[in-house]
């Protein structure tokens, strides 16, 4: 079935409405009105859910980036619903059209070309103003290439920051670099294989040598993943020309091991010496992490000793 003009509206009702699996024909129930988000697979079609597959033959329309890429998911699972692009270039005017079938009572399914929607895709804007306008937004939750690439890096998931595509340009990537460099947390790239050096390359000179992983055409037939530092994995990009889609994911910063009681002390009296206690144990709480209830008393203790060698030294204990 061809995919729908973005003026026009194909007709709530309609049949089949119904999905294949190994030839085997599966019904399915019309989706409740509304937007429904809907992950579909980040290379291996058969990574696609059931309740993915349901969503989409169930939905009157699907919203999608580009109608060749899910036509292909669509064609293996013999999936007739129309299509509608919605993209960055033409998302201000899809969206009124988009907004307008949902007021009629549609149910839309919207996708990305791969994985998760709305995760460095477009979207956001439509499901504000699909939730602005009262309807329902519902997630069919699945595949995402961030996860996907998590889960086999070997580093550490507890915390992480995905951060997109870094500017192409070197002087705007190397700020954005500087600003990932204070995070204390895993970071999630998106990158290309032509940039990919050079990216790795400003990585290395922005991080210092952290341990890295390139995660390339995730659940394809050619996947890779390669694993070092930033600067090894750069210099062996300069040597590759690498295709494909390609996650990065970079350790965290080690933490700085904290200084010893005696260096700590040292510190607080040196900024004693030339501020007020309040502001010697935010500097230094500042410099070295440790918690400021502990370095208050720490100064507290000192300042108090401080005050009793000069009455010692006085030798009739006023002050001076």
């Amino acid at each position: 079935m061809p995919a729908s003009p973005a003026g026009m509206s194909p007709p709530l009702t309609r049949a089949p409405r119904r999905y294949s699996v190994d030839a085997h024909a599966i019904e399915v129930p019309r989706l409740p009105p509304g937007l429904h988000i809907v992950a579909t697979p980040i290379g291996n079609l058969g990574d696609v859910t059931l309740r993915a597959l349901a969503a989409l033959a169930g939905a009157d329309l699907i919203a999608c980036e580009d109608t060749r890429v899910t036509r292909k998911l669509l064609d293996r699972y013999a999936i007739e619903t129309p299509l509608t692009p919605y993209h960055d270039h033409n998302a201000a005017k899809a969206r009124p059209m988009l907004l307008r079938r949902l007021a009629e009572g549609a149910a839309i399914a919207l996708v990305s070309d791969a994985g998760t929607p709305l995760v460095s895709d477009p979207g956001f804007k439509l499901v504000r103003e699909v939730r602005e306008a009262g309807h329902a937004v519902t997630s069919v939750p699945g595949p995402s290439a961030v996860l996907a690439a998590l889960t086999i890096a070997g580093l550490p998931t507890d915390q992480f920051l995905f951060s997109g595509f870094l500017p192409p340009k070197q002087a705007a990537r190397r700020a954005r670099i500087a600003e990932l460099a204070r995070i204390p947390a895993t970071i999630v790239l998106f990158e290309t294989g032509p940039r990919v050096a050079a990216t790795l390359a400003d990585l290395a000179a922005g991080l210092g040598p952290r341990e890295a992983a390139l995660c390339r055409e995730l659940t394809k037939l050619h996947e890779e993943v390669r694993r070092g530092d930033l600067a090894t994995l750069a210099r062996a990009c300069e040597a590759d020309a690498l295709r494909g889609e390609i996650v990065l994911v970079i350790a965290p910063p080690q933490a700085a091991e904290q200084p010893s009681a005696e260096e700590s002390e040292m510190l607080l009296r040196a900024a004693l010496a030339r501020t007020s206690l309040k502001d010697a144990v935010a500097e230094v709480a500042d410099a070295t992490g440790l918690p400021r209830r502990e370095l208050y008393q720490r100064a507290l203790a000192l300042a108090k000793q401080s005050g009793n060698a000069m009455n010692e030294e006085s030798g009739d204990g006023a002050p001076r």
